[in-house]
């Protein structure tokens, strides 16, 4: 349960399945997840959960992914499964990092391996 990440299924989707896609570049789902996780954390360990704390972190998730150019879908929903499961910082490492950063050189070999075929 400890790697247990729903929008990781999605990510999956995207870096393997159309790893050219801006949305699936490494950048974009390494940042996107680590920022939306980051805002989760901050509002499940600050702000409280509730139906417009939900809201507000999502918007806000997407709206920094947004601004700093690492939109990556799948992320967005990082926010609500943080605050709806009560995760704390350490999620912020494992799994969110530690998993996109494996996805992301799993996906990089799986392309290099499908290009020498």
């Amino acid at each position: 349960m400890l790697w247990l990440m729903a929008p990781f299924g999605t990510t999956a989707v995207l870096v393997f399945g159309v790893p050219d896609s801006l949305l699936a570049q490494p950048k974009n789902v390494i940042f996107g997840h680590l920022i939306a996780a980051i805002i989760g954390v901050g509002f499940s360990q600050f702000v409280g959960v509730a139906p417009w704390s939900l809201g507000l972190a999502t918007g806000l998730a997407i709206t920094a992914m947004l601004a700093s150019k690492t939109t990556h879908p799948p992320a967005g929903a990082n926010p609500m499964l943080i605050m709806l499961t009560g995760q704390n910082r350490g999620f912020i490492l494992t799994p969110v990092l530690s998993g996109a950063l494996l996805m992301v050189a799993l996906a990089w070999l799986a392309k290099k391996i499908h290009q020498r075929f």
